[in-house]
């Protein structure tokens, strides 16, 4: 049997350690790693082990009672939460991961609402007892009071803060003590100075757990003494159930209880095998089917992380939804609908990988260079082709443009950033066609800054990092007529054009309209042409600061000609003449991009936030309540959200989040338009 679990929590909580302990205890590792040394299991990364956080996801696998467990070690970071929260999506169970010190915090949260709305088995683990300050019985008020009764304690520490060594099982009712250097407990009686608290905190066990056992709650309102194995097996359906979340006392760093959260991990947590099968839709739309864990099914997988090497190559990490796959099974990708080839199949704990023949329904492998499979691609049998919809990575929240230090190294560039977006769908890339800049963007400044450093460790390619340029655009408020004549004499035949147009302004959002209004020969069918195209060329680069001209409408209604000296290169240039003087006339003014944005925060932060919006030129578009939670919708002018995230996070303690999309055009106030053409100026003269 096997068990998947995400070991999730907020930053600082001690998920990489907890892995680490449970790797060690169950014989998979000689010596215990430790995270400032950089030697665990799943935090091997160079990026990790600089700055002392998960990054990416990490994956570990252990042996215990003869159950498999899969371990999936996740960023606690907000940075980098959208990595954890798709674990949450293939996994049954979560260790959530509580750090006896700091409590509840925010991305704790976040998390617990994923696993909620995922139906994910919830096991909370409060770690770090063994430090100053720490509190069980804080943390477990905290947990209840923010998730509900359903969290209770199943077990008791001994000992606070340095004196921390083990717990009085609830559910047993044996002490669990350990010796320095020891991952095994010693059994023993309970303490007599903890015998009130433990018959108390079992009473709440007992009450909880009952509520959602009609034929145990019976004998409990009767007085019937309830056995362990009663006890045990309504834990785990009520578990399975959503309805209560065992509470553990826990110190990674010092392995005081990993082998109990071993044993718990087992006894509690159910098995893919033991999950409903889940109605997923085929790839042609003409329905949907149940899949299940069930080896005799067709296969079915689903890619959910890819890990890109500059060496290797593609490692897309795969969970097999149903059947089973050997090496070099061949399988149809529902969204490419080219086949694949299995190749290797690898069992990953941390770096280190080990090849197996086959994998059954429920595991989590790698598999090592698939032709074309990307993140969130289902593989599937051709006969039953189903697509399983991926984790929809919310938009990114900042930008940045990036430059190349070496001369000629755009191509460059753009090649280690397309192998880097692989392996992070919440990272994007793109070339802003107006201001010719390569635009990276993704969730907060230190997102970018990783996926940079990553890019000059892996690729070699170093950049410089700028804010990205606003794309403002310029247009007109009133008509106006010009006349654009080239002439030019220089012996031999010369060059002649002359024309007349007018402009007037058209609503946003209309573009550009070219009307050609010539009666009488005038200008010559075969010139007309080319006056709209020097025109169009012109409109790039308009008369205030450069920025292209958008919503005119040009009528050309006159003009003359020279039978000889005429041409499309003369009526061109002319053409763009007559536009260049009209612009000047007409009023020019400059647009600026302003964004929909939509900011979810606490209800407690919502007047600081509309504050800031408002601040920044914004204007409030309405609000709704969400939970405990405000969103608020407002129109902003793009310059202004440019540095929103961090601020953001500021104002709402990392609880708050936004999205951000274009929604019009409008003028820029005339205060700032100087500043921006000043600005403009300054820059043409560098």
């Amino acid at each position: 049997m096997i068990r998947n679990v995400g070991v999730v929590g907020h930053r600082g909580s001690g998920k990489t350690s907890l892995v680490e302990a449970l790797v060690y205890t169950a014989g998979a590792k000689n010596r215990l790693g430790s995270v400032a040394d950089g030697t665990t299991t799943t935090g091997y990364d160079e990026d990790e082990i600089a700055r002392q956080m998960t990054i990416s996801s990490g994956f570990a696998y252990v042996e215990w009672e003869k159950q498999k467990i899969n371990l999936v070690d996740t960023p606690g970071e907000a940075s980098f939460i959208n990595d954890a929260m798709a674990t949450i999506d293939i996994v049954e169970s979560v260790l959530m991961v509580v750090n006896a010190v700091n409590g509840v915090e925010v991305q704790t949260e976040r998390l617990w609402k994923r696993a909620e709305e995922r139906g994910v088995a919830r096991l909370v683990v409060v770690n770090m007892l063994d430090r100053e300050r720490a509190s069980f019985s804080d943390t477990l008020a905290l947990l209840r009071e923010r998730f509900g009764p359903g969290a209770v304690p199943i077990a008791l520490p001994m000992g606070t803060e340095g004196e921390f060594s083990g717990f009085v099982d609830l559910v047993t009712g044996r002490a669990y003590s350990y010796e320095e250097g020891e991952p095994r407990a010693i059994v023993g009686e309970v303490p007599e100075d903890l015998g009130e608290a433990v018959e108390e905190a079992r009473e709440m066990l007992l009450d909880t757990v009952a509520e959602t056992d009609d034929q145990l709650i019976e004998k409990y309102l009767e007085g019937v003494e309830i056995s362990e194995s009663e006890l045990s097996a309504a834990l785990r359906a009520a578990v399975a159930q959503g309805h209560v979340f065992p509470v553990l006392p826990y110190s990674a760093t010092k392995n005081l209880g990993s082998d109990r959260l071993l044993d718990t991990i087992v006894g509690l947590l159910s098995s893919p095998m033991e999950a409903v099968a889940k109605e997923i839709a085929l790839a042609d739309g003409s329905g949907s089917v149940d899949v299940s864990a069930d080896t005799s099914e067709p296969p079915v997988m689903f890619t959910f992380k890819t890990v890109s090497d500059q060496f290797s190559g593609r490692v897309s990490m795969v969970r097999v939804m149903s059947g089973k796959i050997t090496t070099g099974s061949q399988l149809v990708n529902a969204r490419t609908k080219e086949k694949e080839r299995t190749g290797n199949i690898l069992l990953l704990n941390g770096k280190d990988s080990q090849n197996v023949e086959e994998a059954i329904a429920g595991d989590l492998v790698a598999l090592a260079k698939l032709k074309d499979t990307q993140t969130g691609d289902t593989l599937a049998d051709e006969e039953r082709l189903v697509v399983i919809p991926p984790y929809e990575f919310p938009p990114p929240a900042i930008s940045f443009a990036v430059t190349p230090q070496e001369k000629g190294g755009e191509e460059k560039i753009s090649k280690a950033l397309r192998r880097l977006s692989e392996e992070d769908p919440a990272m994007q890339m793109r070339l802003d066609r107006q201001t010719k800049e390569l635009v990276v963007s993704g969730t907060s400044q230190v997102h970018v800054e990783v996926i940079l450093d990553r890019m000059k460790r892996r690729f070699g390619v170093e950049v410089d990092l700028h804010p990205p340029q606003v794309p403002y655009r310029e247009t007109i408020r009133k008509r106006a007529s010009a006349q654009g004549r080239h002439k030019k004499q220089s012996g031999g035949r010369g060059q002649f054009g002359d024309c007349f147009i007018e402009i007037q302004p058209l609503p946003r959002g209309e573009g550009f309209v070219f009307e050609d209004a010539i009666v009488g020969g005038s200008i010559p069918k075969t010139f007309i042409p080319a006056v709209e195209k020097g025109i169009v060329e012109t409109m790039q680069k308009g008369v205030l600061a450069g920025y292209p001209v958008v919503d005119v409408k040009v009528r050309l209604y006159d003009g003359s000609y020279h039978s000889v000296d005429s041409s499309e290169m003369a009526f061109k240039i002319a053409g763009s003449l007559a536009f260049s003087s009209a612009v000047k006339e007409a009023a020019p003014v400059i647009l600026e991009p302003v964004m929909s944005i939509e900011v979810v925060a606490p209800e407690e932060n919502m007047g600081d936030v509309m504050g800031d919006l408002s601040g920044r030129r914004g204007r409030p578009q309405g609000s709704e309540t969400m939970g405990e939670m405000q969103i608020i919708r407002a129109e902003v002018p793009l310059s202004e959200t440019l540095s929103y995230a961090p601020q953001l996070r500021s104002m709402t303690g990392g609880r708050g989040s936004f999205t951000v999309e274009l929604d019009h055009y409008a003028e820029v106030p005339g205060q700032l338009q100087q500043k921006i053409i000043e600005e403009a100026r300054i820059e043409g003269q560098d």
